[in-house]
C-alpha cells in the first residue's frame, strides 16, 4: 500500500552519538589507527608561551589540513564548513555535534606560528614509517622538477627599484637591531634552509634574470617563468626525490623560486637523503637538466652510477660537432677528422674549460674547412675539465640499463606530479611567500606518502575520500598527465 507521505520534522533535538554513525571501515577510522599524531604536541611546544589564554590543539589543526588534501578542498574556509555537517570529519577532529569547530581564521595563524621547521618534521615523521613498512628500497634515487604557478598574476610586477624606494621612504628611522638577510650569510649558504638564491651571489656576465629587475607586490618570492605557451607565469620549482623502489616514496621535497635553476638543489637534496634516511644509492636517475659537469662529477666520485640524457651539442650547429674529434689523452691534443691536431692553448678556470686550436694555416687550407668552421683563426674545442666523467656517462648510454632507468623516470616520478597536481591542487600554489610555499609543498609530499602507508597497511585500492584511486591504481591513470 502506498504509504503517507514523510513530514519535515527536523528541528526538535535527538540524542546522536558520532562515533555510532562513522562506519567501522571509514576511511578516517583507518587514518587514525595509522598515523599517530600524538608527536604534534611536543613539536609544537616551543611555539606556544607557558600562560596565557589555551590554543586549538595543534593535532586538531594537522587532522583538518590532512581532510583538506584527502577530500580536494582548496579553501580553509570551505573546509571548515563541510567539516562542520560532515559526520566522519567530526569525528576525526574529536568534536561532537554539540561543539564549535575552530573559526578559519585560526588554521592561518596557527600555521604562522608552527613555521616550516614543524611541517618539516611532519613530513620527515610520515616518511619515517614508510622507511619502517619496507617501502623505501634506498639503492636507487630519481629526480626531478615541475612548474608550480603562484597565487600571484603578472600584473603585480612593478620594478624592484620602485619597491626600494618606497620601501626606504616607509623607513627612514633605522631599526635598533638591524638583522637582515645579509647577516645571514656569516654562516655557510645553505640552500635547502633559505630556498632561494644567495643574495651576495656575484652577478653572472651577460645574463640578467628578470627577478633581478621586477618584483611582485602580491607575492615577491614569485618570478616570472616560462610555462611552454605565450605567455608568463609567475611561479616555483617544486623539487621531488624519489626512492626506486615499488611504492616511489618521495624522500625529499624542496619548493625553490623560478629563477633558481632546476639542477641547483640536486646534490643538496641527494646529501641530505643519503644522510637522513641512511640510504646507500647505486646509480642516480635524473634529466638532461640535472646533467652539469658539477652533478656528475660528485655523483662519479662518490660511487654512484649518474644516469643522466647529456645535450648533443652535434646538432645545435651546423659545422662540425665536437664528437668527430678524437681526444689523445697521452699527447694532450685532439685530432680533427683530416688528421690535423688542435693543441692546447689555454685553460679557462672561469668556465672550467681547456681549448684546443688547430694551425690556422693548415685549416685554411683545408678542403672541407666550410663543413668545420668559420673562423680563419683555426678550428677550436673546448674541453670540459670534467671531459672524463662526461665520456664516462656517456657509454652508459649504450646500455640496457640506461635505457631501463629512462623509461622508469617516465613512470616513477612524473606521475607523482601529475596526481599532486590533478588531485591535490599542485597546479597552483594556494599559500604566498616562498616559507608558506615550501610548508604547502611538503604537506602535499607528506601526504602522497601517508596514501602509500596506508595502502600498505590495508587501505589498498578503495578510493578515498575525494573519489580518487588509491596509488596502486595510479600509475596508468597519471601516464599521460603532463606535470
Amino acid at each position: 500500500m502506498l504509504g503517507p507521505p514523510k513530514m519535515r520534522d527536523l528541528d526538535r533535538p535527538v540524542l546522536v552519538a558520532v562515533e555510532s554513525y562513522v562506519p567501522k571501515d571509514h576511511f578516517y577510522r583507518h587514518l587514525h589507527r595509522v598515523l599517530d599524531l600524538s608527536f604534534v604536541r611536543a613539536l609544537a611546544a616551543d611555539c606556544y608561551a607557558s600562560g596565557g589564554r589555551p590554543s586549538i590543539d595543534p593535532i586538531v589543526f594537522f587532522k583538518l589540513e590532512l581532510m583538506m588534501f584527502f577530500a580536494g578542498i582548496r579553501s580553509e574556509r570551505k573546509l571548515l564548513e563541510q567539516a562542520s555537517y560532515n559526520l566522519a570529519m567530526r569525528w576525526y577532529a574529536g568534536y561532537n555535534m554539540d561543539e564549535p569547530l575552530p573559526d578559519h581564521s585560526s588554521l592561518s595563524k596557527i600555521r604562522a606560528r608552527l613555521g616550516l621547521p614543524a611541517f618539516r618534521r611532519f613530513f620527515e615523521v610520515v616518511t619515517e614509517q614508510c622507511v619502517t613498512a619496507g617501502l623505501v628500497r634506498g639503492d636507487e634515487l630519481i629526480f626531478d622538477a615541475t612548474k608550480v604557478r603562484a597565487n600571484a598574476s603578472m600584473d603585480s610586477l612593478i620594478p624592484r627599484l620602485r619597491l626600494l624606494t618606497e620601501e626606504h621612504l616607509a623607513h627612514l628611522e633605522p631599526p635598533e637591531s638591524p638583522a637582515t638577510l645579509w647577516e645571514m650569510n656569516d654562516a655557510r649558504w645553505d640552500l635547502l634552509e633559505e630556498c632561494r638564491l644567495d643574495p651576495a651571489r656575484p652577478a653572472a656576465p651577460g645574463y640578467e634574470r628578470k627577478s633581478d629587475r621586477f618584483v611582485s607586490t602580491t607575492d615577491p618570492d614569485a618570478v616570472a617563468m616560462s610555462t611552454g605557451r605565450e605567455k608568463a607565469a609567475l611561479g616555483f620549482h617544486d623539487h621531488y626525490v624519489i626512492d626506486g623502489g615499488k611504492a616511489r616514496i618521495i624522500l625529499n621535497a624542496l619548493v625553490t623560486p623560478a629563477d633558481v635553476m632546476e639542477n641547483a638543489p640536486m646534490l643538496p637534496l641527494l646529501r641530505r637523503a643519503i644522510f637522513r634516511w641512511r640510504v646507500r644509492p647505486k646509480q642516480v636517475i635524473a634529466d638532461t637538466t640535472d646533467g652539469t659537469a658539477e652533478n656528475i662529477r660528485e655523483l662519479e666520485e662518490s660511487g654512484i652510477r649518474a644516469y643522466v640524457p647529456l645535450p648533443d651539442w652535434d646538432q645545435r650547429t651546423p659545422y662540425y660537432g665536437a664528437s668527430l674529434f678524437t681526444y689523445d689523452a697521452e699527447h694532450d691534443v685532439y685530432l680533427c677528422p683530416q688528421g690535423a691536431p688542435l693543441r692546447r692553448r689555454k685553460a679557462s678556470y672561469r668556465q672550467k674549460k681547456v681549448l684546443y686550436r688547430a694551425d690556422a694555416a693548415i685549416c685554411n687550407v683545408c678542403p672541407v674547412k666550410t663543413d668545420c668552421t668559420a673562423s680563419d683563426h683555426g678550428r677550436q674545442i673546448a674541453r670540459p675539465f670534467d671531459a672524463e666523467y662526461l665520456d664516462r656517462v656517456r657509454g652508459y648510454h649504450e646500455t640496457e640499463e640506461y635505457q631501463k632507468a629512462m623509461r622508469k623516470r617516465k613512470v616513477w616520478i612524473e606521475p607523482l606530479f601529475g596526481e599532486a597536481k590533478q588531485w591535490h591542487g599542485m597546479r597552483q600554489f594556494r599559500l604566498r611567500g616562498l616559507q608558506k610555499v615550501n610548508m604547502e609543498g611538503l604537506f602535499i609530499a607528506a601526504g602522497q606518502n601517508l596514501k602509500r602507508l596506508l595502502s600498505a597497511r590495508g587501505w589498498g585500492r578503495r578510493p578515498w575520500p575525494d573519489g580518487a584511486a588509491g596509488f596502486a591504481g595510479l600509475t596508468g591513470q597519471m601516464r599521460f598527465v603532463m606535470p
